[in-house]
């Protein structure tokens, strides 16, 4: 069992910059674990932000946030983090954290991030 709980989401400006932060706690091996950051915004399908694969350190990004998101993970502290620059009001939505295994995939609650004037 995974217990994810993600922080750092707020209402910020267009063009503004928010550094989101998931904490995990899990008996096992926080390396061994494939995490990713989805979003989903009313009416929409949750999609997948960003992604770091276990063990190795290659992040991917969704197209639409390319060259404005950071993903990055710190096994040894068992975390995950997303630097988003560039705010756009599309970014909208609520912002979730997924670990996930072979055999089973885990969410935190949630974030709220919000990008008006």
């Amino acid at each position: 069992q995974v217990q994810l709980v993600e922080s750092g989401g707020d209402w910020v400006q267009p063009g503004g910059s928010l550094r989101l932060l998931c904490t995990s706690s899990s008996a096992t091996e926080f390396a061994v674990y494939d995490m990713a950051w989805y979003r989903q915004s009313p009416g929409s399908q949750r999609e997948l932000v960003a992604s770091m694969p276990r063990y190795d350190s290659t992040p991917r990004y969704a197209d639409s946030v390319k060259g404005r998101f950071t993903v990055s993970r710190d096994n040894a502290r068992r975390t995950i983090s997303l630097q988003m620059n560039g705010l756009k009001p599309e970014d909208t939505a609520v912002y979730y954290c997924n670990a996930k295994l072979p055999q089973n995939s885990y969410w935190g609650q949630g974030t709220q991030v919000t990008v008006s004037s």
